[in-house]
């Protein structure tokens, strides 16, 4: 009887805190979105698989912006998706010129390929602007990230994006099967942090996403990938069941750069909003604002898609300013029911296989 409630115990205490089912599109403000489309397509090979543009007083509380008419694309590159953003009534900032990695509104998202050189030409073919000097090789001083080639450089707004290469043993092994072609998908989006373990409290105990692994990398190496002189990190890898995963970087040298500007708004080209899918929106808008998390929603905001569906969603920044909206889709929908009822019976099993030992 005593392993009975043991076990409900730690079965409802997990249902209730592993609020994430999965991580959806990597959201990017941008200024021109045939630009945008063009580049990410003509560059990567991302298919587009939904154009929209969308206006009214809903999304308007859901982004913070009054006025609002944007255009959103969604695109494709292997399993994973982005959305690009114009405001079309009511563009924002640019990038600063003076921005650095180790800055706190930096993010990225890393695009896995194949092979290193034929994508660094790819690059050099659309005369892409770089940040690092070249793509660079990770060294054995740092075991967990040997044989890891990277390259930073920008797309026509400045983000900041990451080619990364995965040798045998490292990376998922979807990254490893043929395929013929050169970019893959999306692995992890990137943010600059100033605490790991702020940031640990917000997405794995409060969101529930599993920390994966961690790193300290450091080195010339390194510097030359950030263009970071004397750069140092921690770097602390996080997964959900499904999509890409969220990758903190922590400068422990130089330090941290500037703050998040605290006016940012969705409209700033620096803004990224990441999607992540949840099972109760509601209990984990009120259990962030108990938390005391800033909100860029001012509360759970309702909606209705372009193909009728009904969500539920907020945008809320997490400890460094980042964005991250939530969505969960209308409860009376069945098929939803049937994900809700089918992620409760895993957890059961899970649980049971981890305290009574069976198979």
């Amino acid at each position: 009887m005593r392993r009975w409630i043991v076990f409900a115990i730690l079965f409802f205490s997990i249902a209730s805190c592993a609020q994430v089912i999965s991580i959806g599109p990597i959201g990017i403000t941008v200024d021109d979105m045939n630009t945008s489309v063009k580049f990410y397509s003509e560059v990567f090979g991302f298919k587009k698989i939904s154009n929209e543009e969308i206006t009214g007083e809903s999304y308007e509380k859901l982004e913070g912006v009054f006025g609002l008419h944007i255009r959103v694309v969604r695109m494709q590159l292997g399993d994973e998706q982005i959305e690009l953003i114009d405001y079309l009534t009511s563009g924002g900032r640019s990038i600063p010129e003076d921005a650095k990695a180790n800055d706190l509104s930096f993010q990225h998202m890393a695009i896995v390929v194949s092979d290193m050189d034929k994508a660094y030409a790819q690059l050099k073919k659309f005369k892409v602007e770089f940040v690092s000097t070249s793509p660079q090789t990770l060294p054995k001083t740092i075991p967990t990230a040997e044989g890891i080639k990277a390259f930073y450089f920008h797309d026509p707004d400045k983000h900041n994006l990451e080619l990364i290469y995965f040798p045998d043993g490292k990376g998922q092994a979807k990254w490893h099967m043929k395929t013929g072609k050169i970019f893959l998908g999306v692995d992890h989006t990137a943010i600059g942090i100033s605490n790991t373990e702020n940031s640990l409290q917000f997405y794995q105990t409060l969101l529930g996403i599993e920390r994966k692994g961690e790193s300290f990398n450091f080195g010339v190496e390194q510097e030359h990938l950030n263009n970071v002189e004397g750069a140092s990190l921690h770097i602390t890898g996080l997964r959900s069941a499904a999509g890409p995963g969220i990758e903190f970087l922590q400068y422990l040298k130089p330090g941290t750069g500037k703050q998040y500007p605290a006016d940012t708004k969705a409209n700033d080209l620096w803004y990224w909003q990441t999607t992540l899918y949840v099972n109760d929106v509601d209990s984990l808008h009120d259990k962030l604002r108990e938390a005391g998390y800033k909100f860029v929603s001012g509360d759970v905001v309702s909606l209705q898609t372009k193909t009728g569906d009904d969500l539920r969603a907020f945008i809320v920044r997490d400890p460094d300013g980042h964005a991250l909206l939530f969505e969960e889709e209308d409860t009376n929908n069945v098929e939803t029911k049937i994900n809700k009822d089918e992620q409760i019976k895993i957890k059961k099993r899970q649980w049971y296989k981890r305290i009574f030992s069976y198979e």
